[in-house]
């Protein structure tokens, strides 16, 4: 069974900076819930083919950019805290955030995304 940490980084790693679309679903596939819940300042979406749709959206809009993690994972009990950076590889990012997760029986239940403006 995945650990929050596992979840967390596949989460970011190999769901929103995957570009290739049958390696993001068979991610999504091991990562989510049938029913998981996304939200960020954008919109909440439902739903293994919603996230799907949501990450190609966003890499499409962003071709030469990439999610990094920034920071160590932070857990307690079902709940992780993973911050991240995306921008152009090699350069200062554009955009900060946060993931905050709820997990249960080894996969993410619920995503929180939020925006770093500091």
């Amino acid at each position: 069974m995945a650990t929050i940490e596992d979840l967390m980084k596949a989460n970011l790693l190999e769901v929103f900076n995957e570009r290739d679309g049958d390696r993001r679903r068979a991610a999504i596939g091991r990562t989510y819930v049938a029913d998981v819940i996304f939200s960020d300042p954008e919109e909440t979406v439902v739903g293994h083919d919603a996230v799907d749709a949501k990450a190609r959206r966003l890499l499409d809009e962003s071709p030469e950019f990439v999610f990094t993690s920034v920071g160590s994972i932070h857990v307690v009990d079902d709940l992780g805290y993973l911050a991240w950076a995306f921008g152009p590889l090699g350069k200062p990012a554009v955009v900060r955030g946060v993931d905050i997760a709820l997990a249960g029986d080894g996969l993410i239940k619920r995503v929180y995304t939020l925006l770093l403006t500091d």
